[in-house]
């Protein structure tokens, strides 16, 4: 069996980790780069995308990206050797819990929150005070963080990732609170479209859906079968409910 049998890896395609488009991305990029930062913290990197970006537009720069999982890092190595910025990147493979690797003047965390959290529990108001913690004054925060579009119905929470809780979010009011709480200004706040979380979930899947299409006996098509129709399952379940808003924040003082 050749590696072209097997069934690709969920996601494989995909250039963002999360319901970011190209001019989205670009936008948070410039206004990033407006400040000149000299360090960039990216918490819960995977390849760091996002974190190349922000360096290829600030020479000079220097980035960290933290992450537990390997050979996520290990391709973010490999891009950021191809882009010229093995030099300035260092990707580290480490849990974001009480990490030493800032403060920097941009901290980066996309849809990473859980990254800054003790065990399996997940409390925006911690997540909000590490990132203070970790970005110097006059400095930046980039955080993408889900809350609910309104709601959901217990009907619609069954529909979900298993064990779904009305509580697993917030409402987007409510996050702007905590972030003000936590000793941020908000200067910039923006939302997912639902353009963006159709090309990001479909995405996702659209590999493993074509080779499963072409695989149907094969000996792992059973399992991913599975498990990509337990992630579409799970996403049209939250589907308009669940948004995801990118909060660019400042410390106070």
């Amino acid at each position: 069996m050749t590696n072209d049998d097997l069934p690709p890896r969920l996601g494989s395609g995909l250039t963002f980790h999360g319901p970011l488009s190209e001019a989205r991305a670009g936008r948070l990029v410039a206004r990033i780069a407006a400040i000149s930062p000299g360090s960039v913290l990216d918490i819960g990197c995977g390849q760091g995308e996002l974190l190349l970006r922000v360096l290829d537009a600030v020479p000079g720069a220097k980035g960290v990206g933290i992450d537990i999982d390997g050979p996520e890092l290990a391709r973010g190595r490999e891009r950021a050797a191809g882009r010229g910025l093995a030099e300035r990147v260092d990707y580290v493979e480490e849990s974001g819990v009480g990490t030493a690797q800032g403060p920097a003047d941009v901290v980066l965390c996309l849809g990473s929150g859980q990254a800054l959290c003790e065990g399996d529990t997940y409390d925006p108001a911690v997540i909000l005070r590490e990132l203070r913690r970790l970005v110097r004054p006059g400095g930046r925060v980039v955080l993408g963080e889900g809350f609910w579009e309104r709601t959901p119905t217990e009907a619609e929470l069954g529909a979900m990732w298993p064990g779904a809780r009305a509580d697993d979010h917030l409402p987007l009011a409510a996050l702007v609170d905590l972030a003000i709480e936590a000793g941020f200004r908000i200067a910039w706040t923006e939302t997912a479209s639902q353009e963006e979380w159709e090309e990001f979930e479909s995405g996702y899947r659209h590999d493993a859906e074509v080779w499963l299409a072409a695989h149907p006996e094969h000996p792992q098509a059973a399992e991913t079968r599975a498990r990509v129709d337990r992630q579409r399952s799970a996403w049209l379940g939250y589907r308009t409910v669940l948004g995801i808003a990118y909060l660019t924040l400042v410390p106070v003082g």
